[in-house]
C-alpha cells in the first residue's frame, strides 16, 4: 500500500513538473515573444529598481508605509523617494506584486488619454469601492463606466453649475455658525459640514443641514457620520494592500447598509416625483436625482451614482477649502491681495460670470490644488493647493494588455518602458507637483502669482485627465471660490491660531491632520 501511494504521488509530481515546463514553452512562444518583439520595437528598457531588502513580498517597503502613514508623512516620503533614486519613474515590490511608479507626465498623457483603452481601475478598488458606493462612476470600468459617465455628464452642464441659489443657502449657514468675537474656532470643521450639506442638497433635494442643528434630523446625522467613517475604512482597507481581506469590518457593514438605506428614500421620492405632472413639480428647483429618474429607473443604480457623485463632492472641496484658508491664515499679504479684488463687487453677491472674471482668485486656488494634496486620495497602490497640495495626491491604473509608456526605461529614464498585462502603474500628483523641471526652481513654494505666465498639461492633474477628467470639476472651483468671495465679504481679516505645520491626513481624500484653527474678523 506504501510502495502504491508513493508511485502515485511520484507520478503526480512528473505529472505537475511536464505540465510546468509544456506550459513555460507555450508561454515563452506566444506571450514571451510577442513581448521581445514589443521591447525591441519600441527601444524599451528596465526600469530602476527600488532598492529592498525582500525582493519577493516587499515586506519591508510595506511597513516603511506603513510607518510613513502612521507618522502622517506618506506624501513627503513619497516624493524623497523619487529625489533619492534621481529618477521620474522606478519599480517597486509591494506586497508580492511588482508595482511601476512615475512622475513623468508624458506617462500619464499615455495611460490616461492615448492609451486610455489599454488601462482600467484595479480590480481591489473596483471591489472595495463597489461594497460601500455601488456600482458607480467612481468603481467601475469599460462600458458600464461609459454609460455611467455619459448619464451624468448632462447634469454638470454649465448652467446647472453657474446655479447659485441652493450653494448661498448652505453658505449664509456657514457664515452664521463662525465665531463673530475674535475666539479660535476650526474652519476645516465648517467646511466638511458645508460641502456635506450643498452637495446632499444638490444630489437629493434635501440638505443634511450639519450648518443648521436646528434644521437637521437624526437620521440625516447618522448618514453623515456613517459617510464619513465608511470612507476611512476603505481608505484603510485599500492601503493595506491583499492584507486589507482582513481588516475588521462589523462597523463598516453596518455603515454601508445604512447609508445605502438612506439614501434609498430618496431615491423612491426621485420617482414618486417623476410620476407628478408638471403642475405639481416645483420648475424652480434643479434636482440632481430627479434628473437621474429620467435616464433611468434602475433603483440601485441611480442610488449607486448619487453615492458616487457625493463622495467625490463632498471631502475634495472641503480640503481644498480648508488648505486655501490654512493658507490664506498665514500668509496676509495673499489674503490682502484677494480681499482688494472681491471689494471691487461693492459688497454684492458674486454671479458665475464674475467669478470667472477673478484673477487672482484663480491663480490661488490653482496654486492651492498645485501645492497641498486633496482631491480624492485613491490609494490603490498594493488610488496654489490643488497642486502643492492636491486633495487626490495618489492615483494607479492596471494594464488590461501589454502596452508601452514612453519614458521611465535606461539609466537617464527616458526610454519607453513594457507594461505587461495586469502590471499596476501608480502616480503621485503631490510629488510631479513639486518638480523643479516643471515648475521652477521655487516649486517647493506657495505662489500664486507664478500662474500669470504659467501654463501647464499634463504636469498639471488635479482632476485628472483625458476621458477619466473630473465632470464636477467646474462645480467644485465655483463652489470653492463662491465660499472664499462670500467670507472675504463678511470677514476682513483671517489670523493663524495654530502654528504647527501642515501635516497631512489620509483617508480616501488628503486634508490637513490639524484642521484649520482661525479666528476671523468681521467687516
Amino acid at each position: 500500500m506504501d510502495i502504491v501511494s508513493g508511485s502515485s504521488v511520484y507520478q503526480g509530481v512528473i505529472g505537475i513538473a511536464a505540465f510546468s515546463i509544456l506550459y513555460y514553452v507555450y508561454w515563452e512562444l506566444t506571450t514571451g515573444t510577442s513581448r521581445r518583439r514589443m521591447i525591441s520595437k519600441h527601444g524599451c528598457k528596465p526600469v530602476k529598481k527600488f532598492p529592498i531588502i525582500d525582493p519577493i513580498l516587499g515586506l519591508d517597503f510595506f511597513f516603511k508605509n506603513r510607518r510613513a502613514v502612521s507618522e502622517h508623512r506618506m506624501l513627503a516620503t513619497t516624493w524623497e523617494r523619487f529625489q533619492a533614486m534621481a529618477t521620474n519613474t522606478y519599480q517597486i515590490t509591494l506586497m508580492g506584486q511588482t508595482v511601476d511608479i512615475t512622475i513623468d507626465a508624458e506617462n500619464l498623457k499615455a495611460m490616461q488619454s492615448l492609451q486610455f483603452k489599454h488601462f482600467g481601475l484595479p480590480s481591489r478598488r473596483i471591489s472595495t469601492f463597489t461594497t460601500f458606493l455601488g456600482p458607480g462612476i467612481f468603481s467601475t470600468d469599460g462600458a458600464q463606466w461609459q454609460h455611467s459617465r455619459d448619464m451624468l455628464r448632462p447634469n454638470f452642464a454649465r448652467n446647472q453649475v453657474s446655479d447659485l441659489k441652493t450653494l448661498d443657502v448652505n453658505v449664509d449657514h456657514l457664515i452664521r455658525a463662525i465665531p463673530r468675537d475674535g475666539s479660535t474656532f476650526d474652519l476645516q470643521e465648517l467646511f466638511f459640514k458645508l460641502t456635506i450639506d450643498s452637495a446632499t442638497h444638490f444630489l437629493f433635494g434635501e440638505s443634511t443641514n450639519c450648518l443648521a442643528p436646528g434644521s437637521s434630523t437624526v437620521a440625516a446625522a447618522k448618514f453623515a457620520e456613517s459617510f464619513v467613517r465608511g470612507q476611512e475604512v476603505i481608505g484603510q482597507i485599500l492601503r493595506w494592500g491583499p492584507l486589507g481581506v482582513f481588516y475588521p469590518r462589523r462597523q463598516f457593514r453596518a455603515d454601508c447598509n445604512y447609508v445605502q438605506e438612506f439614501v434609498d428614500d430618496f431615491v423612491e421620492k426621485g420617482l414618486a416625483h417623476a410620476k407628478l405632472s408638471d403642475a405639481e413639480k416645483d420648475d424652480d428647483r434643479y434636482v440632481f436625482c430627479y434628473e437621474l429618474v429620467k435616464q433611468t429607473r434602475d433603483k440601485v443604480q441611480i442610488r449607486s451614482e448619487l453615492l458616487n457623485i457625493l463622495l467625490a463632492g463632498r471631502d475634495t472641496t472641503a480640503s481644498l477649502l480648508s488648505d486655501l484658508w490654512f493658507e490664506l491664515a498665514r500668509r496676509p499679504e495673499i489674503f490682502a491681495k484677494l480681499r482688494a479684488e472681491v471689494n471691487t463687487l461693492e459688497g454684492e453677491k458674486p454671479t458665475a460670470s464674475q467669478i470667472k472674471d477673478m484673477k487672482y482668485l484663480r491663480f490661488v486656488l490653482n496654486e492651492c490644488l498645485r501645492y497641498l494634496p486633496h482631491v480624492r486620495h485613491i490609494p490603490n497602490l498594493p488610488d496654489e493647493i490643488d497642486r502643492l497640495h492636491p486633495v487626490v495626491p495618489s492615483n494607479s491604473r492596471q494594464a488590461n494588455a501589454d502596452v508601452v509608456l514612453p519614458r521611465g526605461g535606461g539609466p537617464d529614464g527616458k526610454s519607453p518602458i513594457l507594461i505587461p498585462k495586469g502590471r499596476v502603474v501608480g502616480w503621485s500628483v503631490y510629488s510631479m507637483h513639486r518638480r523643479k523641471d516643471y515648475y521652477g526652481e521655487d516649486a517647493e513654494e506657495f505662489k500664486p502669482e507664478r500662474w500669470e505666465s504659467l501654463r501647464p498639461g499634463w504636469e498639471y492633474l488635479p482632476f485628472n485627465g483625458g476621458p477619466r477628467i473630473c465632470l464636477g470639476q467646474q462645480f467644485a472651483l465655483t463652489e470653492a471660490s463662491y465660499t472664499t468671495i462670500r467670507l472675504i465679504q463678511e470677514f476682513k481679516a483671517v489670523e493663524s491660531r495654530d502654528d504647527r505645520p501642515w501635516t497631512e491626513w489620509l483617508t480616501l481624500t488628503c486634508t490637513g491632520r490639524y484642521g484649520a484653527k482661525v479666528s476671523l474678523t468681521p467687516a
